[in-house]
């Protein structure tokens, strides 16, 4: 796999130079510069449209009390999407807008999916602690008892809430 992002890294350049190249000499110098610029913009333009009503159906599965996994993985790929928009060249373009196109980030992140394994732990209310010999104290729990110095002779208790230099919380 990392033999394929090498190859990918110092490929990539040289097509985009190849393409920049076949593509200016079609249409010309300023078009083909324009036309980069355009579609940069166009990348910010979709990253705010459709990252804001992916935020909204994220929160929607949030507030349902669902995982929103696919909204994730939605997310992911249209911040990706916009990269390859905002990275100057047309073989990047081309992969940035297709994965604009929601029946191809589904396709896309289906096809991830049935490949990863994911795990969500859940952390709500009788959600099992990894490990049952932590006591979780609030500041009201915390409590000195007289009969027991713990810092040592003469010392007393030092809360955690308290900086320990004057006795004030932090």
């Amino acid at each position: 796999m990392g033999l394929y992002i090498i190859a990918a890294i110092l490929l990539l350049p040289l097509i985009e130079i190849a393409v920049f190249i076949w593509i200016g000499g079609m249409i010309g110098v300023l078009p083909t510069v324009l036309l980069t610029v355009i579609t940069a913009l166009a990348g910010t333009v979709m990253l705010r449209q459709q990252g804001l009503s992916l935020l909204t159906r994220m929160q929607q599965e949030l507030d349902a009390g669902r995982s929103p996994g696919n909204e994730v993985m939605q997310g992911a790929m249209i911040v990706l999407a916009s990269i390859f928009l905002l990275i100057p060249g047309f073989v990047t373009d081309a992969v940035g807008l297709l994965l604009f196109v929601p029946p191809v980030r589904a396709a896309l992140a289906r096809f991830i999916i049935s490949r990863s394994n994911v795990v969500i732990v859940g952390g709500g209310p009788g959600a099992r602690r990894p490990d049952e010999h932590v006591v979780d104290l609030d500041q009201e729990d915390w409590s000195e008892k007289g009969d027991r110095p713990s810092g040592g002779p003469g010392q007393p208790k030092i809360s955690p809430w308290q900086d320990g230099s004057d006795g004030a919380k932090s």
